[in-house]
């Protein structure tokens, strides 16, 4: 019994602190699916200077609303196919 609220607790918290990132809308070519691109900046161990990090997300966009070059918000849900598992929240202002 222990295991079962154990599980109950970690499912609770992911639902109430799912990851949220944004960045710019690169592809809106696939029925209801953008791709986002979501830059962070990194620390280099050695040199000690920032690097660019790109990493590009498939949202789920229904009705294709939005187009190459909108800033948006995303966050993590549970997987709605193989490759996606975000879902746009809103658009941020250009």
């Amino acid at each position: 019994m222990a295991d079962k609220t154990t599980q109950n607790t970690i499912s609770d918290k992911e639902k109430r602190n799912p990851k949220r990132l944004s960045g710019i809308v690169v592809s809106n070519k696939m029925k209801d699916t953008v791709v986002v691109a979501v830059v962070r900046y990194v620390k280099h161990p050695t040199y000690k200077k920032y690097i660019k990090r790109v990493k590009k997300y498939k949202a789920h966009d229904a009705g294709n609303t939005f187009n190459i070059g909108d800033k948006v918000r995303i966050e993590e849900t549970k997987p709605i196919s193989k490759d996606k598992s975000f879902r746009i929240l809103r658009s941020d202002e250009r």
